[in-house]
């Protein structure tokens, strides 16, 4: 990987990417120029298409779903219900047990299971899933990708410098050829991390051109927190695009400092694909409205108000193969009913607020969303560069503490002392000093885990 030579973008965007997409006979060029038609539909436009797409699949889903078929038999679910509300509301949630448990029950009667294209959800809350799709599915997901790649500085043909755990390094001659040609990208193992390999990663940035970084949100600002310590020179990006966890507003600072450009936010899962990203105003992220339905709940399932906290829930709209209908992806999110001043019309997040399992336990019964705990307390106390929220038990919590440059003897003090004011003093605190925050199995970070 480090002797190739990339094609020029002009060539790459306008021959290679079409003719390849040909060659593989996929429609996944097709759905982009669709995807960047449709952005500009009016909001009531992509809710009225939206809503007759929920209902096609749930009429499919009736007849070829084993799962869903029982589901809505046992529920009395009135498929011809002229009322969306009513009829989505009335479809009971499908939870992440429930298709670990009946994997092969949720998988269409049209298609055989081991010409489906599977995937693995990385377990990081307790579950690892098996998911199943289709390759029409697939084209679509990467097409929705590409369009908020678009948005955030990328198109075909640019260099791109990928941080990733455990990367899909190209192997064979025509994965290697399609490299060179089309996708273009460097990487970065985020499971290596090192200086040696991050300062490497760095010269190639600079040699190859790469235009755009693309990673775990908590993996970039490590790199980029690295490029400012030794301050290596490197050229500003068109483009970073954040994804697969929180992006925290502390490290989304110095990530654009460091690299010149916005930082892009990007929301989505492996089991349905693309959820929501930000476009080039960042005033919220954009619902990827095409290919998902997306609600946000309060615990009784009913719609939360504008600027409220709910659990989200998505609808895939693409795979008939394994249709996932009101999934709850186990993330929180704040929902809105503005629309962006940029003038597309899809539904907007207000912002998230990390997983349900990432929001910590109050003596009262409340919770606490660790994640804008984190980022309250990093900005009051001096001295703390990064830090981990472990709740193990209703009155006992750790902190895995980074010390920053201005750390002092009293930054710790001030650390529990900010915390106690949210838990009460009966909690008891333990900081436990570390040089770096863990990883995830899959390379991901999470900043607050509850484990009760």
């Amino acid at each position: 990987m480090n002797n190739f030579i990339f094609c020029p973008e002009i060539i790459s965007r306008l021959v290679f990417y079409p003719v390849w997409d040909m060659w593989d006979r996929s429609k996944k060029l097709s759905e982009y120029h669709s995807l960047m038609n449709s952005q500009w539909e009016s909001r009531d436009t992509l809710q009225n298409d939206q809503e007759n797409r929920v209902r096609e699949l749930l009429l499919y889903a009736s007849e070829y779903s084993p799962y869903y078929k029982d589901l809505f038999s046992d529920n009395n679910i009135d498929l011809q219900n002229p009322n969306f509300t009513q009829l989505i509301h009335s479809v009971p949630v499908t939870k992440k047990q429930d298709l670990r448990n009946n994997i092969d029950r949720f998988i269409s009667n049209e298609f055989k299971k081991e010409e489906l294209i599977n995937a693995k959800t990385g377990g990081s809350t307790g579950f690892s899933l098996d998911l199943f799709f289709d390759k029409r599915c697939q084209e679509k997901r990467n097409a929705a990708a590409m369009r908020t790649d678009k948005w955030a500085g990328w198109e075909a043909g640019k260099v791109r410098g990928d941080l990733w755990g455990n990367p899909k390094l190209p192997k064979s001659v025509k994965q290697k050829i399609r490299n060179c040609l089309l996708d273009k990208i460097i990487y970065l193992d985020t499971m290596k991390l090192s200086d040696h390999s991050m300062s490497r990663f760095v010269e190639r940035v600079r040699n190859y051109g790469v235009e755009v970084i693309f990673g775990h949100a908590h993996s970039i600002f490590l790199l980029a927190k690295f490029i400012d310590s030794q301050k290596l020179m490197i050229p500003p990006m068109t483009g970073v695009i954040s994804t697969s966890m929180m992006l925290i507003e502390s490290e989304r600072k110095l990530i654009e400092r460091v690299f010149s450009c916005k930082v892009t936010n990007r929301y989505g899962c492996e089991e349905v694909g693309l959820i929501a990203s930000e476009c080039e105003l960042h005033e919220g992220l954009h619902v990827n409205m095409e290919h998902v339905f997306v609600e946000i709940v309060n615990e009784q399932g009913e719609a939360v108000k504008d600027g409220e906290v709910g659990k989200v829930l998505v609808t895939d709209l693409n795979n008939h193969a394994m249709p996932l209908i009101r999934y709850q992806v186990e993330d929180m999110a704040v929902a809105t009913s503005r629309q962006c001043s940029c003038g597309r019309g899809s539904q907007l997040i207000e912002g998230l607020s990390g997983r349900v399992a990432d929001f910590l336990k109050l003596s009262d019964g409340s919770s606490v969303a660790g994640i804008s705990l984190i980022e309250r307390t990093l900005t009051k106390v001096i001295g703390i560069e990064q830090m981990q929220i472990v709740q193990k038990k209703l009155d006992e919590i750790e902190i895995n503490r980074v010390k920053g440059r201005d750390f002092t003897d009293s930054s710790d003090q001030e650390l529990m002392a900010e915390l106690s004011q949210v838990f009460g003093e009966e909690v008891k605190i333990r900081v436990i000093d570390v040089d770096r925050i863990p990883q995830e199995k899959n390379g991901k970070y999470r900043f607050s885990i509850c484990q009760l």
